[in-house]
């Protein structure tokens, strides 16, 4: 259970209105990396996403969606089959235990149908907070902040949360932004965290949101190397 973050100062507030105004005209396409057509689908990517990227996963779920289409289709599915189709992802031994866990939940529990509450979701073998926002909110639209590696790195250096655990970093961003922007909050961050704000260096200089950033350790532009001197004589 996330704990309450104290109200955020009214400066504080105007200060993430800037940030969402800022990153929303610069990444007007922003949206969640993973493709999926149905509440399914997302969960089983998101299981796949973890210490994985998007991209790779993408690549993945495009067959593998055509292969399962019901939580019972994953339920069923002998262990070594679905391990070897989701071996790219990395750790697929214990995610295809996981998937079939899950969904034999799903399965027993709900009709075969993912719960749109959070309660339902947390109780979902290998469904933890980050997967059950990221899912309410893309899925079925509702707030919530998920925080995946880029929303926890971004927040931190913007000064939004000094906390480390993810429970707590969404505490405080749910107290700072409102419900109606958080879902895409968390988009916007992801597209800003992979184009500028990078783990290893950030691009300060060409970042938009820099005037508003107290990152202390901000990239310094790179000065263009002086070229010979040529004389003015010289034809």
């Amino acid at each position: 259970m996330a704990t309450k973050s104290p109200s955020p100062s009214r400066a504080e507030a105007v200060r993430v209105k800037k940030i969402v105004a800022r990153l929303n005209e610069a990444y007007p396409d922003a949206r969640l990396a993973l493709n999926f057509s149905s509440p399914l689908e997302l969960l089983v990517a998101l299981m796949l996403a973890a210490q994985c990227t998007d991209t790779k996963v993408n690549e993945v779920t495009r067959s593998l969606f055509t292969r399962y289409r019901a939580a019972c289709d994953y339920a069923a599915a002998p262990p070594e089959k679905l391990e070897e189709q989701i071996r790219p992802t990395g750790f697929y031994r214990q995610k295809a235990k996981a998937i079939r866990a899950c969904c034999q939940q799903l399965a027993d529990r709900f009709g075969g149908e993912v719960p749109a509450k959070l309660d339902d979701l947390l109780q979902l073998p290998g469904v933890g907070r980050k997967t059950a926002n990221i899912l309410l909110g893309n899925a079925f639209g509702v707030p919530g902040i998920g925080v995946d590696t880029h929303v926890m790195r971004l927040s931190q250096r913007l000064g939004l949360t000094r906390q480390t655990d993810p429970d707590k970093i969404e505490a405080d961003l749910s107290a700072l932004v409102k419900p109606s922007d958080q879902v895409r909050f968390c988009h916007l961050l992801q597209f800003h965290g992979r184009r500028v704000c990078a783990a290893r260096k950030p691009n300060c200089p060409e970042c938009i949101i820099a005037a508003f950033c107290p990152y202390p350790e901000k990239t310094k532009p790179v000065r263009p190397k002086a070229g010979p001197v040529r004389s003015r004589w010289i034809r």
